[in-house]
């Protein structure tokens, strides 16, 4: 349906029209639609040098994961009821702190314009849903109807079960639509739930290739056409 056109915008093809098809939209919050740098940043900061690590290390790991997952990675030693307790109180002081965060270029715009067009729309985040719906917000993003955070899933990302979930919830196959990720567990997780990706922003690796890729949403077109829509940009 998409590979030629995703392949020809891949091998970097400048100014080429990204066309896809699809019939919901699947987004990551945190780096997709919210940009939280400073937040996120500060919270494994202090968490690093309290636990004697280097915050560099973390944050290479952590961004798309749950909160308890890099906790229990990084400090795999503690009792699970200390790592719960660690993790609890991460999520607490980033649930507060919401000073600094903005939208990813074109991100509120964008989401309005799919909810306008009739696209179903649903947030995939590893975020808890308090978290999430603070920082959507704290930016001035359209909080679509369906959400999936941490506390919907057994298994966190790069596991593909939070998007199932959240096409499940569109009434869609994870393979009828298009999600949005910025981080490697993320894309990873969009990826094998059978999604159609796009990277946003400056992520390469591995993960990445083959797919296309946006650095904001301006400029970002939806094109409504029966159950589908099309989006070039």
């Amino acid at each position: 349906m998409t590979g030629p056109l995703l392949a020809q915008h891949a091998a970097g093809r400048v100014g080429h029209v990204i066309d896809i098809v699809a019939s919901g939209v699947l987004f990551d919050m945190d780096g997709t639609l919210v940009d939280s740098t400073s937040v996120v940043e500060g919270a494994w900061g202090r968490f690093g040098a309290t636990h004697g690590i280097d915050p560099r290390t973390i944050l290479a790991f952590s961004h798309g994961r749950q909160t308890i997952d890099t906790v229990q990675h990084f400090l795999p030693d503690l009792a699970p009821d200390e790592q719960h307790r660690l993790a609890q109180e991460l999520v607490a002081d980033e649930v507060e702190n919401t000073h600094g965060i903005v939208e990813v270029p074109g991100a509120a715009a964008f989401v309005r314009r799919l909810v306008d067009a009739g696209v179903p729309v649903a947030l995939v985040t590893s975020a808890p849903r308090d978290l999430a719906l603070n920082r959507m917000r704290a930016a001035g993003v359209p909080v679509p109807d369906a959400i999936v955070t941490s506390e919907d899933t057994e298994r966190g990302k790069p596991h593909p079960e939070c998007y199932l979930r959240g096409a499940e919830l569109l009434g869609l196959s994870a393979d009828q639509c298009l999600a949005f990720e910025d981080a490697p567990a993320g894309v990873e997780s969009a990826r094998a739930s059978g999604a159609t990706t796009v990277v946003v922003g400056p992520l390469e690796s591995t993960v990445t290739e083959g797919l296309a890729r946006v650095h904001g949403f301006d400029g970002v077109e939806v094109t409504a056409e029966g159950a589908a829509f099309r989006i070039r940009g």
